[in-house]
């Protein structure tokens, strides 16, 4: 009788180790994420007032975790241009980039883009967020 308890604990924990069920395996959270940006202008800007009027385009996209760190993944100006030779929305400026390994439970991504007009010197900067956190593809329409 005695051996037979000393073998009930091991036993037991044999017992419940294969009673437990395997643990499902973990869907990967990792993924690419689509952006697509177009530039163009909303007004014809012929006027002479916007003569001497250029635009200047500048775009980050950063990698966030979820301790607040910052990694740029991508970054691209546009050189300063006059309003009037930007395209319309019909012959929009495309680009298109996929940013690879994003962690969708600890990561998400930013997209800041910056205008940056300037008129005789004078110089206007506008600025918009977008925050990309699911994986659908994201269009992102800057306009001039």
């Amino acid at each position: 009788m005695n051996n037979y308890l000393k073998c009930l604990p091991a036993a037991i924990i044999l017992g419940f180790s294969m009673y437990l069920p395997a643990k499902k395996p973990t869907q990967s959270n990792i993924e690419n994420k689509d952006i697509s940006f177009a530039v163009f202008k909303s007004h014809s800007y012929k006027a002479n007032v916007y003569d001497n009027t250029s635009a200047e385009v500048h775009i980050v996209v950063e990698k966030v975790n979820n301790h607040g760190q910052r990694t740029i993944v991508w970054e691209k100006t546009m050189n300063a241009e006059s309003l009037s030779q930007y395209p319309t929305v019909e012959n929009a400026l495309k680009q298109n980039i996929v940013v690879h390994h994003i962690n969708n439970k600890k990561e998400y991504l930013v997209v800041d883009y910056t205008l940056i007009y300037n008129s005789k010197g004078s110089e206007l900067q506008m600025h918009d967020t977008t925050i990309v956190k699911n994986n659908n593809p994201h269009d992102i329409n800057i306009i001039i």
